[in-house]
């Protein structure tokens, strides 16, 4: 999970405010690879994707969210969880690029309970004093219990959409705080999340009862977790944890420590790494590929 440790990490890095700008990095993300056309000899003008904002209930109230899906047939359903600072303009670009490899991506907002997205609308925004100040009481509602009860809320909405095959797994990818929230949405319908990929997330393997690591033997998915390497290096026995109780649940789970820092596979991130992050994402589409 993001915090004042991270924020540290980055400085190191030599980037700040002033220098940093993702006019780069956000066009590299645009430039997709060519969709993978859906069954049937659909056209890939066919599969261009529609984006639409949204409400769905929950017991908490209603979320915001976008949802990014071809303009025709029905596909496995993908739930995005966005970093610390929320859902943005990069995390729509990576739902777009992923719908034109034939899936239906809902992009949450998992602030809805205090605020719309975009809370911010850069990741640089976030990491202002005021930023971070104004996340800490809504990261404090972001239990596990209450990603567990938003995740059945939202396939729950999923699965009433025409675009959505209900006959296919779906799956979940998360980035840094949303992380751990792709296993929470794995254990809390196990029936429909057939893989998830934590891209640096943060807090997968603690003392607490609810650690991610714990709730492994509760799912029915397949895993990809790419670890930062400062990340690693903070808590090297993570990866560790995670292998053993992979292979007490029995479940797939490919970990890899990549050779980037916290926060790489984010566009708007002082700590992008274009290289790494396409590696990242290539291993995100054959986990889909072999799993839903």
């Amino acid at each position: 999970m993001c915090d004042e440790q991270d924020v540290a990490r980055w400085a190191e890095g030599g980037w700040n405010r002033r220098q940093f700008t993702v006019s780069g990095a956000m066009a590299a993300l645009a430039a997709c690879s060519p969709a993978r056309k859906p069954e049937g000899g659909v056209t890939e003008a066919q599969v261009t994707p529609i984006s639409e904002d949204i409400t769905l209930p929950t017991t908490d109230g209603e979320m915001d969210a976008v949802f990014i899906h071809p303009t025709v047939g029905d596909y496995p359903a993908v739930i995005l969880w966005p970093d610390v600072a929320g859902s943005r303009e990069v995390f729509r670009l990576m739902a777009r690029r992923l719908t034109m490899e034939g899936y239906a991506v809902l992009v949450v907002n998992p602030y809805y309970r205090d605020a719309k997205a975009p809370v911010f609308a850069k990741f640089s925004e976030w990491m202002t004093p005021a930023g971070r100040d104004r996340t800490a009481p809504m990261r404090d509602a972001l239990t596990p219990e209450a990603i567990m009860s938003d995740a059945k809320a939202v396939i729950s909405w999923l699965d009433t959409q025409d675009s959505v095959d209900t006959m296919k797994g779906g799956g979940t990818i998360g980035f840094c705080m949303g992380g751990p929230f792709t296993v929470f949405t794995a254990a809390a319908v196990p029936g429909r999340i057939r893989a998830a990929a934590s891209f640096h997330g943060g807090g997968l393997v603690s003392d607490d009862p609810m650690s991610p690591h714990r709730l492994l033997e509760k799912t029915q998915a397949g895993y990809l977790f790419a670890i930062a390497r400062n990340d690693d290096k903070r808590d090297p026995a993570a990866k560790t944890t995670l292998h053993e109780y992979a292979e007490q649940a029995a479940i797939s789970a490919e970990i890899e420590v990549y050779p980037a820092d916290h926060g790489w596979t984010v566009a708007d991130s002082p700590s992008y790494d274009k290289v790494q992050a396409e590696r990242a994402w290539g291993r995100m589409l054959s986990l889909f590929e072999e799993t839903l």
